[in-house]
């Protein structure tokens, strides 16, 4: 097993790669990119915290609630995606700054 610097330090790098995509991209395909990998690195984080309480085990609750976690964070991206394919549809663009300057 890995120490658990290893792991924070992996964790760190998802996280800074998340919110590089959410402030500097524009596109929503790529800003769901970003959101995927920060609740990937939040997921990360909670297990190599929960295996490293007792050495050698995992705690069964930090397991279920990645879980939920997963299963949450897809249905998050499932509706991203689909309002991104309704809004390419409807105005021809995915760019995030020009979608904020349209009226209703």
């Amino acid at each position: 097993m890995f120490p658990l610097e290893y792991y924070l330090v992996t964790v760190t790098v998802l996280y800074v790669i998340g919110l590089y995509c959410l402030v500097s991209k524009r596109n929503m395909i790529r800003l769901l990119i970003g959101i995927a990998i920060l609740g990937n690195a939040v997921n990360l984080n909670f297990v190599s915290l929960s295996a490293h309480v007792y050495v050698g085990t995992f705690d069964p609750l930090a397991t279920g609630v990645v879980m939920m976690l997963i299963i949450i964070e897809a249905c998050i991206v499932a509706v991203g995606l689909s309002i991104t394919i309704w809004a390419y549809r409807h105005y021809k663009t995915l760019d995030v700054r020009r979608l904020s300057k349209l009226r209703w």
